[in-house]
């Protein structure tokens, strides 16, 4: 079911005392989030999400209008038709891995902005590996779908950690003169993480062969960021953007998730009126 965005239990996320409308501020659309994952109090990065897109509006004038969609869901057909921006957010194992990568192929094939954090991250290579990579079977560790054999486990595109990144912060070096590196505004950038799953290495060249790019890696090369390019806006992370700072302000990589929607919004609004 799509749902409004609302705290854990509180006001709606733009109260009686929210900024004016979009279309006085300067920018005469609102855009239409999607926020795709299943909703929990107890995953923090979850609880931050009103705030985070309160700071938006209030501070960017960037207001979105967001929607919660679980990934069961997500999966059924026209389940995210009409919104300007899709974020796949963590809180995997999923309920539907269906309907996370159905998120993803959705926003990959339909040029909607998208962002991919922690299980987003991992659920959006996967994706791509088994739909444009050709890697039907490909598959993820945690999956609760994966058999578990050692047959199996040649297939593990996303694997455990060697070192679980749970509760963790690091560097992270951002390759110039892409997408994540004008987002962040730097090629060096400190995050902070929850997960304990990664990228398989000898996956990697063929994702780059099928046109994926790794834009950012911490200081062991491990892999932390992906994007694709030529795509409006589609970026990954491993670690999570939601738990930057105090949550009084969003991530830049939130806020360019919020500007690519209100961008798509635009272009929308004026294809109709052609």
């Amino acid at each position: 079911m799509t749902t409004p965005v609302t705290p854990f239990p509180g006001p709606a996320v733009l109260p009686s005392t929210a900024p004016a409308p979009a279309s006085r501020l300067g920018a005469p659309y609102t855009a239409r989030l999607a926020l795709v994952g299943d909703r929990s109090p107890s995953i923090r990065s979850h609880a931050r999400i009103p705030g985070l897109l309160d700071a938006l509006a209030r501070r960017e004038q960037l207001v979105l209008d967001a929607y919660w969609i679980s990934t069961e869901d997500a999966g059924q057909d026209g389940a995210l038709a009409g919104f300007d921006a899709i974020w796949l957010l963590p809180g995997s194992p999923y309920r539907s891995e269906a309907g996370a990568l159905a998120a993803v192929r959705t926003a990959r094939e339909g040029g909607i902005p998208f962002l991919g954090t922690c299980g987003g991250f991992q659920h959006a290579v996967l994706e791509y590996a088994r739909n444009v990579c050709g890697l039907g079977r490909a598959t993820h560790a945690e999956s609760p779908e994966r058999p578990g054999t050692a047959e199996e486990d040649e297939d593990l595109l996303v694997v455990p950690l060697t070192c679980s990144l749970v509760g963790h912060e690091g560097v992270i070096e951002i390759t110039p003169d892409t997408l994540a590196a004008r987002v962040l505004g730097s090629t060096r950038t400190l995050e902070r993480y929850h997960c304990a799953y990664g990228l398989n290495a000898r996956y990697l060249d063929v994702l780059r062969e099928h046109g994926l790019r790794f834009s950012g890696a911490d200081e062991n090369g491990e892999v932390r960021i992906a994007e694709l390019p030529g795509h409006p806006f589609f970026l990954v992370s491993l670690f999570q953007p939601e738990l930057a700072g105090d949550g009084t302000r969003a991530h830049p990589a939130i806020g360019a998730l919020a500007a690519a929607a209100v961008a798509h919004s635009a272009r929308a609004a004026a294809g109709a009126r052609t």
